[in-house]
């Protein structure tokens, strides 16, 4: 969290136990018809603040979305993915003869970087890589 969020996370939250100390004292000083008036004032404000919150929350750019998946591979023969790979081949005369494997992990994204020759990288899973020359799977 920002310290930005943290800073609106305490102030709502003061703000709500003042709103609660003052329903308090509505109901001492006053009587409790009043008290439910305003505190039913009070909690339709809320929920009016809260479904516009929910509304900008839905239309605005997601956090994820504002790091965009970074793969970068630096190398000869080398593989990268900013979610999963199911198998990477960078091998010569590689013969396969099974299905590739699913990654581990799946529906995760982000940064990967694989550096130097016939490297792998993968911000998610890697099912299978086969990084040889002549091998069988």
């Amino acid at each position: 969290m920002t310290g930005q969020a943290k800073i609106v996370v305490w102030l709502l939250a003061v703000l709500c136990g003042l709103a609660a100390v003052g329903l308090g004292v509505v109901a001492a000083i006053a009587d409790l018809d009043t008290a439910g008036q305003v505190a039913s004032v009070a909690g339709s404000i809320a929920g009016l603040a809260g479904v516009a919150l929910s509304c900008y929350t839905l239309v605005r750019p997601s956090a994820a979305g504002s790091h965009e998946t970074a793969a970068t591979a630096a190398g000869a023969r080398s593989v990268a993915a900013g979610g999963s790979i199911g198998r990477a081949v960078t091998g010569d005369r590689v013969t396969l003869t099974t299905p590739p494997v699913p990654p581990a992990v799946a529906g995760i994204s982000g940064s990967a970087q694989a550096m130097g020759e016939r490297g792998v990288a993968a911000a998610g899973g890697v099912g299978e890589a086969f990084t040889g020359d002549d091998t069988r799977a």
